[in-house]
């Protein structure tokens, strides 16, 4: 599930999983420990994930990308327009600091005047990153021209494929 911050990707892949009733791994749940710093276990982790034989995980964290690459089967890109993702990403941020939503391993969303001033702020590394994951998709099909990548704009395209694409999966 490849696509920059604010994407969807946690969702969607939750989605996806649920249809074909395979686990979902939030990846972000994995790397995150106490204070948001990084778990030593992550890669570790992710390898533990990646062994099964069906999983969904979302495509990030340059230290275990490749090796997420490597052993899937199918690539969903969410490659939505920058307005869209950051509409999508300050209302997320906005609901979880203001309920204090708690995340992986006890993390609240920072308060958010930290926008102004924590250079990678989520909102601020979603609207800075948004390129980076079109190259990131494209040089990966390159490398692997085999790997089955379904990109999805909008969506309604990403509402379709769920109903019709995906579900052809479990005939």
């Amino acid at each position: 599930m490849a696509g920059t911050s604010g994407a969807g990707k946690t969702t969607l892949a939750a989605r996806i999983a649920a249809t074909l009733k395979i686990p979902h791994t939030e990846i972000d749940s994995l790397f995150h420990g106490p204070d948001w710093t990084p778990r030593p276990t992550f890669e570790a982790d992710v390898h533990r994930v990646i062994a099964e034989p069906a999983w969904v995980v979302e495509w990030q964290y340059s230290s275990v990308r490749a090796h997420l690459a490597e052993r899937a089967d199918l690539l969903v890109w969410l490659d939505l327009p920058r307005a869209v993702v950051m509409r999508q990403i300050i209302r997320r941020t906005v609901i979880r600091r203001l309920s204090r939503e708690q995340l992986w391993n006890g993390n609240v969303e920072a308060p958010l005047w930290t926008i102004l001033t924590t250079k990678d702020h989520i909102v601020r590394w979603a609207w800075q990153t948004h390129g980076k994951s079109k190259a990131q998709v494209l040089a990966l099909m390159r490398e692997r021209p085999g790997l089955d990548v379904v990109r999805l704009r909008s969506r309604d395209e990403t509402e379709r494929w769920l109903r019709g694409p995906l579900r052809q999966v479990l005939r």
